[in-house]
């Protein structure tokens, strides 16, 4: 046959198609995709100490974090045997947000308003970051909700001023659910307006999903992973780790109101079944949960915040009868570790090969030398997940 520029045009426009979506994310491009995942941001606090000042605002670490981030292309991961090892990163394709954007306004800490902190994260993240993807597109960020942004949209057991503001919340709704009618902190309807969402990324279907997978979750899960082949690999991405505090869940005594004597948070729809107090554990859930992961064996892999730590490790169940790889996210303000020592504050680097179901997950230590900023991000633990 012979070949025109008719068809070099088609062939050329077919290939463009398949390369990316209207969103600017691969989507049959069979190279390795590289992504950052990070959490607890807490804007509306403060560190005790970061690169020579004391008590320094989220504002100004979580820039400098993602100045730091942008200095990602120019680097070369390590020759550590994982996926691109030794390789050049050149571009990263999305960033995963775990949640608490907004720290919880409370009156004894003056945190500051919700709606500040959501245009301070803006300003830093959605405007500060200028990734590319290896398409030559903006890098996308998934955002999730995390028990502070759900305080402030609900209201919580101790003062806070005002009482509730859900601009955090409203606007992470926005950003990743897009309605016709954006949501304000005046409009979000709490019962209806809940941030679960899924994404197919380089052949893996995230699930983004509010908090935890409680019960009601689950639902929305299980409808949504009807559309899911079996041999789909699936991760969760949420603010909760998988082993969920009692806390969170909605109080099962009298009202079930959030009052300062039961202490429950009720940031989970899900009444708490383990006892009347938060002090027992949560394993009646934790089990639900379980028997969710065993009907659905293609979730291969669980990514959480909130416990403020960087963290690999093999989610067993409060029965040790599952087998869940799970990587929790350091927090820049908060870190078990890092709020001590600034120079262990860590985000995760993520590379995920589609055509061998192999995924390496890397610790960057992004402040090593706080007395010199300009120092290159420091590599860390990894972990190598079998996806498929």
């Amino acid at each position: 046959m012979k070949v025109t520029l008719r068809h070099l045009l088609i062939g050329a426009l077919f290939f463009t198609a398949c390369k990316k979506n209207d969103t600017g994310n691969i989507t049959t491009d069979n190279t390795p995709v590289q992504f950052i995942f990070t959490s607890d941001s807490h804007y509306g606090i403060t560190r005790s100490a970061f690169q020579g000042a004391t008590n320094v605002d989220a504002h100004v670490v979580n820039a400098a974090l993602v100045a730091k981030m942008n200095t990602l292309p120019d680097l070369t991961l390590p020759n550590d045997g994982g996926v691109n090892a030794g390789k050049k990163i050149g571009s990263v394709d999305y960033l995963f947000h775990g949640g608490d954007i907004a720290n919880r306004m409370e009156t004894s800490a003056s945190v500051q308003l919700a709606s500040k902190s959501w245009d301070q994260f803006n300003t830093d993240y959605l405007q500060g970051l200028n990734l590319k993807n290896k398409s030559g597109g903006k890098t996308q960020l998934y955002l999730v909700p995390g028990n502070h942004d759900v305080s402030n949209t609900i209201g919580y057991y101790t003062t806070m001023s005002p009482l509730t503001d859900a601009t955090s919340l409203a606007n992470i709704y926005n950003t990743m659910l897009a309605p016709s009618v954006p949501r304000t902190a005046a409009t979000l309807n709490y019962t209806t307006d809940r941030v679960n969402y899924s994404r197919d990324l380089a052949g893996i279907h995230f699930c983004f999903i509010q908090m935890w997978p409680d019960s009601s979750v689950r639902v929305w899960m299980a409808k949504d992973l009807l559309n899911v082949t079996a041999t789909t690999p699936v991760i969760i991405v949420a603010h909760d780790q998988p082993a969920v505090v009692s806390n969170h869940f909605t109080n099962p005594n009298g009202t079930f109101t959030i009052n300062s004597t039961d202490k429950f948070d009720n940031v989970l729809d899900e009444h708490f079944k383990d006892g009347t107090t938060t002090a027992a554990a949560s394993t009646i859930e934790q089990r639900n949960f379980v028997a969710f992961l065993k009907l659905h064996t293609n979730i291969k892999a669980y990514f959480h915040g909130h416990v403020h730590q960087s963290q690999f490790y093999t989610y067993k169940g409060p029965d040790n009868d599952i087998s869940l790889s799970t990587v929790g996210a350091d927090s820049p303000m908060k870190g078990v570790v890092s709020a001590a020592d600034e120079t262990k504050v860590t985000f995760q680097f993520g590379v995920y090969d589609p055509q061998t179901g192999n995924m390496t997950i890397r610790e960057c230590y992004w402040n090593s030398a706080p007395t010199v900023p300009s120092t290159p991000i420091i590599w860390g633990n990894s972990v190598n997940m079998q996806l498929k």
